[in-house]
């Protein structure tokens, strides 16, 4: 049977029709799809990890008991997995192991661009890349393959356009699940003591010489010889770019980008005239074919970052601007991403946005709160990072006594890396105001399961976790939960928690809107047009149902009715409110009232 499925759908197709019966995650765009669709399958196990690193090594068990296990997450959290990822490949796996990477060349959704194709080769574990959702099911396939022939993990790199992207997948009958029988571990192969480990890495190389000779003739590799005078070596989507501008020219396409089938490449060398390595981000392909002695064109034409497209390619190729149809320019108001109607985050960031205090923020939703009117918090760099250079900041600048500095992450985000940094606060003694804005679910990357929220990925009743008992008994004094719609709560609490020597924590506790859809809808507020002042002091909560109405004229400018003279006034789309009361309470004039 046929279907039409994305990238991730078919990656999980293609492990379960293979027989893999665990997998293992954190949610993070382009990769978390996979997860979800795997978890669908009968016979498997599907779980969320509190974070990449303990997913790797709840996969790497589950091989080592002779299972196929997947580990996926996106190309960011391969750093939080490189512990343990960096030793599984002198262990080896027992039964098999493949790592799904989601790169997100154009960073559509993520804080930096990291091409983890370096990843392969410093770890020393081959890497398969897919340029369409067949391939994307059949070279997971294949990695589970490659994974218990070599016994080593495999990576499966996709970028967001393949992960996303969507194409004719031919489906086939799974096969039965086939688990080696563990009794015990051989302790020298898996405990990577000095000693054991010196020997693992004699292995290691001789296992990657292995894979070089395999290279070769594995049918993922393949030269397609046209148009002699040019060639190309490229792997994953951008093939398909490069083959709609230029059909004719000869390809060789690499399915395996790590390690390279050398005798392939040579051969390619000499049946073409000028060669193009043709990738996206690095010159990982590139690099490794010069150091061969073969002369390339690559990224001396072709960007460094970014996501391509036919129409790169072809402008670097025929080193001239392509031809573009020249549109009358549309005047299109500037649209910033922006935090949801109602979004519990909105209250706790306008409160701290006005604090005049530093905030180091993470990664969620609320990160957008970085941006005007909110302007809630000023620095970010990873999950779980915002706790770490609060407690940083504070000893730097020696707030003892001065004020707080903030720290503000996700409950998720709390979950996945914050705990040990909420630890250290304590055991430090740091002056640092820790807040976890938990709105109950994983929310930027699709409403996820995580240990807060007493559901497991297969929708299983489990354990909660609590965050005010977790707290204290990391030796965090005072803690305290607000309602982040309750303003006047909010803003008193986070004033004396400001003025508190040492560390403290505050829980914002609003479930997120999305959560709630199927909920009885709040009535919506609507502005009293006589009574607005127009001080737009409403618009500084940054609520897309909020707006500015501009009079027009000198006599609507000057109604008797109202207290002073006013350019104009607020309104409310009531389609978007959703009745949170924000605007209600930043009124000083009493203009802004539930509907009836």
């Amino acid at each position: 049977m046929k279907k039409i499925m994305s990238g991730n759908e078919a990656i999980a197709r293609g492990a379960f029709e293979c027989g893999a019966t665990f997998a293992a995650g954190y949610p993070g765009t382009p990769s978390t799809e996979i997860m979800e669709q795997f978890s669908q399958y009968e016979g498997v196990y599907a779980e969320w990890s509190p974070n990449e690193k303990v997913a790797v090594e709840v996969a790497v068990g589950a091989a080592l008991g002779g299972a196929k296990a997947m580990a996926v997450m996106k190309h960011v959290g391969v750093n939080v997995a490189a512990d343990p990822l960096f030793t599984v490949s002198y262990t080896g796996t027992n039964g098999a192991l493949v790592i799904v990477t989601a790169d997100d060349p154009s960073l559509h959704s993520s804080q930096n661009e990291q091409d983890n194709r370096h990843y392969a080769r410093s770890a020393k574990i081959p890497m398969l890349e897919p340029a369409d959702s067949q391939e994307a099911k059949d070279f997971v396939k294949k990695a589970f393959e490659l994974s218990a022939l070599f016994d080593t993990p495999v990576f499966l790199r996709t970028t967001t356009r393949v992960s996303h992207s969507k194409s004719i997948v031919l489906l086939e009958d799974p096969e039965k699940p086939v688990k080696k029988e563990v009794e015990r571990l051989d302790p020298v192969k898996y405990v990577m003591v000095p000693h054991n480990a010196r020997m693992r890495r004699v292995a290691v190389e001789e296992r990657m010489q292995n894979l070089r000779r395999y290279a070769e003739t594995m049918p993922e590799n393949r030269m397609e010889i046209n148009d002699r005078r040019i060639g190309i070596v490229t792997a994953g989507m951008p093939y398909n770019y490069a083959k709609e501008v230029f059909p004719d020219f000869s390809y060789l396409k690499l399915g395996m980008v790590y390690p390279l089938p050398e005798k392939m490449i040579r051969a390619f060398a000499t049946k073409v005239g000028k060669i193009y390595v043709v990738e996206e981000l690095d010159s990982f392909l590139e690099e490794q074919l010069r150091a061969m002695g073969i002369k390339t064109v690559g990224k001396d034409i072709f960007p460094y970052s970014g996501e391509f497209d036919p129409g790169v390619i072809a402008e670097a190729v025929k080193r001239r601007p392509a031809k573009k149809v020249q549109l009358s320019p549309v005047e299109i108001p500037p649209r910033p991403p922006n935090l949801c109607p109602g979004c519990p985050h909105r209250g706790l960031f306008y409160v701290l946005g006005k604090s005049k205090t530093i905030v180091t923020g993470d990664i969620g939703c609320y990160t957008l709160s970085f941006m005007k009117p909110l302007e809630g918090l000023q620095g970010c760099i990873c999950m779980g990072a915002s706790i770490g250079m609060a407690h940083g900041l504070s000893k730097s600048l020696g707030t003892k006594g001065k004020g707080k500095v903030v720290g503000v992450l996700g409950d998720s985000t709390f979950i996945h890396s914050g705990i040990t940094s909420l630890l250290n606060t304590a055991y430090n003694r740091s002056n640092v105001l820790t807040v976890i804005a938990d709105n109950r679910t994983t929310a930027m990357t699709g409403m996820q399961q995580h240990p807060g929220t007493g559901l497991t990925l297969q929708g299983e009743k489990t354990v909660e976790l609590n965050f005010e008992s977790l707290a204290k008994s990391l030796g965090i004094p005072d803690v305290r939960v607000v309602d982040p719609y309750d303003l006047k709560g909010t803003r008193a609490a986070v004033r004396e928690e400001l003025g508190k020597p040492g560390p403290s924590l505050i829980i914002s506790r609003g479930p997120c809107v999305l959560l709630n859809r199927g909920a009885a809808r709040k009535r919506p507020f609507k502005v009293v047009e006589e009574k607005c002042a127009g001080c737009k002091l409403c618009l500084g909560l940054g609520c897309p149902p909020l707006s500015w109405k501009k009079y027009p004229t000198a006599t609507e400018r000057m109604l008797e009715e109202r207290p002073k003279k006013v350019e104009g006034a607020a309104v409310i789309d009531p389609s978007l409110c959703t009745g949170c009361s924000l605007c209600e309470q930043v009124c000083n004039y009493g203009a802004i009232v539930e509907e009836e």
